[in-house]
């Protein structure tokens, strides 16, 4: 349930609000879990909480999701302990991150991350079990073209127009480190090294010195992590170390770290770091630039773009698949590709151009290959759209009726 990571003042507070607003099988629904699911959507759709019928809509919602379960545990449907901890871990890191810090976090549930784990791993369970029960009840759902068609023809009045989309692939390059930009960078962090080999407290110089601001101000620590949400260099590193090892000076895109392992528990580790980043100078931007020219010249004159990328991007994710973005609409395009995008005819390249991407930033050279302009919605051009339009209105129209069906065979109650 999304709801059990959003803060609720009587969390925060340590209030008691134990009114029971609904029953759901040999289950309840308390009132502060129901404050808890309006503060989400509020949070999250920009909405006034006031809203009349908003608390209704959420208990309703949540009373869904409790029959789901109910039923999930009635046809024997189990998820794993392990697959129950990799959720809670990924929610938590999003919430650590979208509150800036595991102390601001802690702050405003009003316990240690140890308990907010311990009292929100069963909803994530119930969570995990209600997904799991609609996956192998749904997943099986299809249409075929004439279900398609007679939806076409029955909605297509209001599926409205189609907006401009353009088919992108690009190649992305971040600016080496300058050597003399470089060695101040370690010269600084060697020094604390030092200082920390001669017992000067760790999470004290990381306080004054990491310029990481998502982990400085709680001495370096990044709390409980697994495999896959580092970046490759800090992350080799990091699972080399036994619980109290300090690393030497760890080079990743981020500059220069110094690591220490707090904690290991099973497959997570708890290490804290000290970043010291390295400038990047104006002549290794220009290099860059020069080198993406270069390329660009390259896939005019009749290369591969598809190949140039997987060779030379240093983006991980379209690397492997040439550089390919997909198609997106034109104008859900970030605020800082869209000017890169938007002048380019079909079949053009870009000239070289910076990207910013979270605190970091490189230059990128974008091609469009394929360009559609808006137009209203027909099956000739947009079939597979208009198919998954009508796969997922036929799944609502089901899983409502099965809700209905539930209703009727499981008991329920609203006290709101």
């Amino acid at each position: 349930m999304v709801a059990v990571m959003v803060i609720s003042a009587s969390l925060a507070t340590g209030q008691a609000l134990d009114r029971i607003v609904a029953v759901v099988d040999n289950d309840i629904i308390l009132e502060s879990e129901l404050n808890a699911q309006v503060q989400f959507f509020v949070f999250n759709n920009k909405v006034d909480p006031n809203t009349p019928g908003l608390r209704e809509k959420a208990l309703e919602s949540m009373i869904n999701e409790k029959l789901i379960v109910a039923k999930a545990i009635e046809d024997s449907v189990v998820v794993s302990d392990e697959e129950v901890q990799q959720q809670l871990d990924a929610v938590i890191a999003q919430r650590i991150q979208q509150v800036g810090s595991e102390s601001r976090l802690e702050e405003l549930y009003g316990m240690p991350l140890s308990r907010i784990k311990r009292e929100f791993r069963e909803e994530m369970r119930n969570n995990l079990l209600a997904q799991r029960l609609q996956q192998q009840r749904f997943s099986s759902t299809h249409i075929g073209r004439r279900d398609v068609e007679e939806f076409f023809q029955m909605y297509k009045d209001s599926l409205g127009e189609i907006p401009e989309e353009v088919e992108l692939a690009f190649i992305f390059i971040k600016p080496k480190f300058d050597d003399e930009a470089k060695a101040a960078a370690r010269a600084k962090l060697q020094s604390l090294l030092d200082s920390i080999k001669a017992e000067v407290d760790f999470g004290e110089l990381a306080r004054r010195h990491s310029e990481d601001p998502g982990s400085a101000a709680q001495g370096g620590d990044l709390g409980f992590v697994r495999r896959g949400l580092f970046v490759k260099e800090f992350e080799t590193a990091v699972f080399a170390l036994k619980e109290g090892d300090l690393s030497g000076i760890v080079e990743s895109e981020h500059g220069l770290h110094l690591i220490q392992l707090l904690e290991r528990r099973g497959d997570a580790v708890r290490p804290r770091h000290i970043l010291i980043r390295i400038q990047r100078t104006q002549a290794s931007d220009d290099s860059t630039i020069v080198f993406l020219k270069r390329l660009r010249e390259r896939a005019l004159a009749g290369e591969s773009f598809a190949e140039l990328a997987k060779k030379y991007s240093e983006d991980p994710e379209t690397a492997p698949i040439g550089g390919s973005l997909g198609t997106l609409e034109l104008n859900q395009l970030d605020k800082n590709f869209y000017p890169i995008v938007a002048p380019l005819k079909e079949g053009e390249i870009s000239e070289p151009a910076k990207l910013t991407v979270g605190n970091s930033y490189g230059y990128c050279i974008v091609q469009v290959k394929k360009r559609t302009p808006a137009h209203p919605v027909s099956l000739e051009q947009d079939y597979h759209r208009i198919e998954a339009i009508a796969l997922n209105f036929k799944r609502n129209k089901e899983y409502a009726a099965w809700l209905q069906d539930l209703r009727g065979k499981i008991y329920w109650e609203s006290r709101l």
